[in-house]
């Protein structure tokens, strides 16, 4: 029988056991420093504090869209579960993670922007009177007595700032909200009687929830599911092609921000020009709006001068600027509702077009014109865009003698001889992603009618490298791209909602010289 020194004694040895025993990889992180864990401590830590300031919750401008939206999303899928993952943070570098992003259709759905709530899950629960329920499972803010409120980096209110509470959401989205702790009880609930999708690749825990739930039930669950999860997927990105009012209203808030983003770039082209990496100086300008107007940007700011203007995801942007080079700017503005502008301006760094330089911009520039005359045709497939803007591009190389054959023979399917100076399309789909709806099938993008709703670029190019020795060499280093956003009207007519960013020779010159001097 032990006595009680023995018991001590055991007591001892096995804490010293504990503390000697190497710590795992993922516990190593947290010796960096000592976090109290006494009773006293934690007692202590939770006492005291004084109500929190109650703010008002604004119900979001998207949430009238939202029962729509999930009754579109759900309807091939009569009867089954849906999930939809909003993402978790991506890690940088060891501890530190990149900003939390959502998953562009949890955004869409939940209306859920920002840095909004990593973790989350959206569930598409099915009905039998009606639509799919659209319930929002994410972790509300913990109280100020719990452990986690000052020890959890990632959640805890002393290290991220206090969370939404269950109902400030729900106000906020008119959606049911959930803790998260539920979710595998709700996925669980007739599982053997309810199949349920699960978009992937967005959140490794809830998928392996999700299979673990439909293995369990007898579902079909990892590969074996892998192409009913696709057509969720499928679905979610198609059913984006056509935005409503207030994505709309959206696109054209990014629009207008990204105007004042390019507008400081000029203003900062002086400073460029005397810079080692001037190119970063046209990023850092544009930046600077974005983060301070906006969510941030859209993408990765491309500030291409001289001859990296031909290198077409030129995002290094560590060179110089040049007085008598074009810079290239292919950038765009997010804003919180995570909705993105994509423009494109190519700039005369001086403040003026040479001649042969104004010659390849004018010819990009009849052809964005001329892809918009077409979109303004009745009947106008997705595709027939690119395709205008090629007949400009080809009549304009062979009337340079660049092109070693006719218009209509590099126009052909078996030709495209004009693509080695326009290798890229002349158009995509915007919306919450840069390059939105991507999952759509081919019927759905390139072979659609324009609809009312669709939001798309349009951006031809010229690109003739400095390495290109079939070209005269007046040509050689200029790259020019012109881009635009253009919305489908209710009555079938396409305007350009970027109107207001100057795009001839004469107002981009004017434009330079009035930022200049303000």
């Amino acid at each position: 029988m032990e006595t009680m020194n023995d018991t001590t004694n055991t007591q001892s040895a096995q804490e010293n056991k504990a503390e000697e025993a190497p710590a795992s990889m993922a516990q190593r992180g947290e010796g960096r420093s000592r976090r109290p864990s006494s009773d006293a401590f934690r007692a202590f830590m939770g006492s005291g504090w004084g109500p929190r300031i109650q703010t008002e919750m604004k119900r979001s401008g998207a949430a009238d869209y939202l029962p729509e939206r999930a009754k579109v999303a759900g309807e091939p899928f009569k009867g089954e579960r849906l999930v939809i993952p909003a993402g978790t943070y991506k890690v940088r570098s060891n501890d530190c993670d990149y900003r939390f992003r959502a998953y562009s259709a949890f955004a869409h759905l939940s209306s859920l922007g920002g840095e909004r709530e990593p973790d989350s899950v959206l569930v598409l629960e099915p009905r039998e009177d009606g639509p799919h329920e659209p319930v929002l499972y994410f972790r509300p803010r913990a109280s100020r007595s719990s452990q986690e409120f000052y020890s959890d980096a990632t959640y805890g209110e002393f290290w991220v700032g206090a969370r939404p509470s269950l109902e400030e959401v729900s106000a906020e989205t008119g959606l049911r909200c959930e803790h998260i702790d539920t979710l595998r009880d709700a996925l669980s609930k007739d599982a053997g009687l309810i199949n349920v999708r699960i978009v992937r690749g967005v959140d490794a825990n809830v998928e392996a929830m999700v299979n673990e739930v439909r293995t369990q039930a007898g579902l079909k669950a990892g590969d074996d599911a892998r192409e009913a999860d696709e057509k969720l997927e499928e679905r979610l990105s198609e059913i984006r092609l056509r935005k409503d009012p207030f994505e709309i209203a959206e696109l054209q808030r990014a629009v207008d921000v990204t105007y004042q983003g390019f507008t400081d770039i000029l203003k900062a082209l002086p400073r460029a020009v005397g810079h080692h990496r001037g190119e970063r100086v046209i990023e850092g300008a544009f930046g600077a709006v974005a983060r301070e107007e906006g969510n941030g940007l859209g993408y990765d700011t491309i500030a291409a001068s001289g001859n990296h203007a031909n290198t077409l995801h030129w995002i290094d942007n560590d060179g110089p600027v040049n007085e008598g080079d074009l810079v290239l700017v292919d950038a765009g503005v997010e804003v919180d509702s995570l909705y993105t502008a994509d423009i494109t301006r190519t700039l005369p760094v001086n403040g003026k077009f040479t001649e042969v330089q104004a010659r390849v911009y004018q010819a990009v520039l009849d052809a964005c014109e001329a892809a918009l005359a077409r979109a303004n045709e009745p009947g106008t497939r997705f595709k027939d865009v690119h395709d205008a803007a090629m007949q400009v591009i080809a009549t304009r190389l062979r009337e340079w003698g660049l092109l070693p054959v006719t218009v209509e023979e590099s126009l052909s399917a078996e030709g495209q001889q004009h693509r080695r100076w326009m290798p890229h399309g002349t158009s995509h789909h915007l919306g919450l992603d840069v390059h939105d709806c991507a999952q759509a099938r081919r019927e759905m993008y390139q072979e659609a009618l324009l609809e009312p709703g669709m939001a798309f670029t349009i951006e031809p190019g010229l690109y003739f490298r400095a390495d290109d020795e079939l070209i005269p060499e007046e040509f050689r280093g200029i790259g020019v791209r012109i881009e635009d956003d253009v919305i489908v009207n209710e009555d079938g007519s396409v305007t350009r909602i970027s109107e207001n960013i100057p795009r001839t020779i004469e107002d981009v010159e004017a434009w330079i010289a009035a930022a200049q001097q303000s």
